[in-house]
């Protein structure tokens, strides 16, 4: 059994941590953090958790928290993680970074979409999250950032075919559809119900948004060539999920059956991947809730394009889900331990 913070339990990946953690059987939340909601229930912040997260929130120094917990989550925004993480690891402790402070190994590339990053010299130490492709460097690690959503769908959704050489790197166009609670819990305006409810609009195009740098890495390093991507995600008018539809040219000589081979060799083991049958598509009703991501494809022989289309809850597999995940690996627990839940329908 291990003992786990909860860093900025208040959000909808805060929230989503706690539901996933309390049916853990190797786990269990000893600490539970939130300036704004310091001294209440968490059940209280939220009442589905009601009876079964009753931990009392608390704004603690990081000594403190430090004697409360073996491992932590940190999910609190940018630049805050990168100033609590350095005393975390110096206590001995494991972390799992939701924000997007240790994603990008690049330093310049981070500050140029980011901000100045005051933990730079752990950029080279934090592995990326991402099991599929990553499990044993997460095996071994103490510090693992946790990929963002749109990147978790865009990424397992192209890997198979970078890594075989079956597309054409330079040709990619990602077109992804995310739900309200992509944008976290913090009211804003763009996210109010009037905003988005009956509606359906793109946002940040145009090589806008900071997730682009995250998944033109990865794709570059499965690639072993320089990865660039156009891509432009849109809001739907629904609570979670993700949806995204990638279309590449296709190398020559590969056809339906080899990219099957590709995709089965890559995922047959894999739990946490249903590759679907042919011209059965994926949604996002079918993986709320899960922390399932769910790829099929078709080729398109008019232009020798191939549609990969994947879906993920944009809080299970795109945050909190994989983040436990990853620590299922890094501790040494059975990888779906905590996560054998169903997708609820409808």
């Amino acid at each position: 059994m291990i003992n786990v913070g909860i860093i900025g339990a208040s959000g909808y990946t805060g929230a989503e941590l706690a539901r996933i953690l309390i049916n853990h059987p190797e786990a269990r939340i000893t600490v539970a953090t939130s300036r704004q909601y310091a001294g209440r229930r968490l059940s209280d912040i939220f009442p589905h958790l009601r009876g079964m997260a009753d931990i009392i929130c608390e704004n603690l120094p990081v000594d403190e928290l430090c004697a409360r917990a073996d491992l932590f989550f940190t999910a609190v925004p940018h630049k805050t993680a990168m100033d609590l993480v350095p005393d975390l690891l110096a206590a001995g402790k494991k972390v799992i970074d939701l924000s997007a402070d240790f994603r990008l190994r690049d330093l310049a590339v981070y500050e140029k979409w980011y901000q100045p990053h005051s933990s730079s010299h752990l950029l080279g130490e934090a592995v990326y999250g991402l099991p599929e492709l990553y499990r044993q460097e997460i095996s071994r690690s103490r510090l693992v950032a946790n990929p963002g959503c749109y990147p978790t769908s865009i990424i397992l959704g192209l890997a198979p075919l970078l890594a075989a050489g079956a597309v054409l790197p330079q040709t990619i166009i990602a077109d992804s559809k995310s739900g309200t609670s992509g944008a976290g819990r913090v009211a804003q305006t763009g996210s109010l119900f009037c905003e988005v409810h009956d509606g359906f609009r793109p946002y940040k195009v145009g090589r806008a948004h900071r997730h682009t740098p995250e998944i033109e890495q990865e794709l570059s390093v499965v690639s072993g060539e320089s990865v660039k991507v156009t891509f432009t995600p849109h809001l739907l008018p629904i609570s979670r999920g993700i949806l995204s539809t990638v279309y590449a040219s296709l190398a020559p000589g590969f056809d339906r059956r080899s990219i099957d081979d590709i995709y089965t060799l890559k995922y047959r083991h894999e739990p946490f991947i249903r590759l679907l049958a042919e011209d059965i598509f994926p949604a996002t009703q079918y993986v709320r809730g899960s922390n399932y991501c769910d790829i099929s494809y078709k080729i398109d022989p008019a232009t020798d394009r191939i549609i990969v289309m994947s879906t993920i809850d944009n809080i299970v597999k795109g945050a909190s889900g994989q983040a436990v995940q990853n620590m299922n690996i890094m501790c040494g627990f059975a990888e779906t331990a905590g996560l054998g839940i169903v997708p609820f329908f409808p």
